[in-house]
């Protein structure tokens, strides 16, 4: 378990959790990152910090993106990072963060941007954050109020949701 003092890094890469929604005739773009207001309204009182590595949609990220995640992650100095990312390529960032030994990653998204009132990204983000303090060691995925090792789970779009390898 984290101590009270230990502070989180949170990566930020864009995606849903970080997208907004000009009129009905444009398309979502990623904005700026609403986290360090999510985390205010919660009243989150952990230390934590925040960077923005990149401000992409995951399908649009590429192996230089995930390369450059990948060294945000090994050069932080905290051993806790909490990763804000799209959830259609969640699952092969974290394949390329499973070669990282001796941090606990969370990566977390939302289906919805937090933007909105109906969002699932403040309930995840506050998932990510409760996972990141009590996992051990490793790569962890947590969405719609569930946590998996990253390596034994993937999106199922049809269902919209992650779910378990082979379940």
């Amino acid at each position: 378990m984290l101590s009270p003092e230990t502070s989180i890094l949170v990566l930020t890469t864009g995606g849903t959790i970080d997208k907004i929604y000009f009129d009905a005739l444009s398309n979502y773009q990623v904005g700026e990152t609403v986290v360090a207001k999510l985390l205010d309204i919660a009243r989150v009182k952990r230390p934590f910090r925040i960077e923005e590595v990149v401000r992409k949609d995951s399908l649009e990220l590429d192996d230089a993106d995930r390369a450059l995640i990948r060294d945000h992650v090994a050069a932080a100095s905290e051993s806790h990072i909490v990763i804000t990312h799209g959830t259609d390529t969640m699952t092969e960032t974290a394949k390329l963060l499973s070669a990282i030994a001796g941090k606990t990653v969370v990566l977390v998204g939302a289906l919805a941007p937090a933007r909105f009132g109906e969002s699932d990204a403040s309930f995840n983000l506050g998932m990510a954050f409760a996972t990141v303090q009590l996992a051990a060691p490793g790569v962890y995925i947590t969405m719609s109020g569930s946590v998996f090792r990253a390596d034994r789970v993937v999106k199922d779009r049809e269902k919209g949701a992650f779910v378990p390898i082979g379940g």
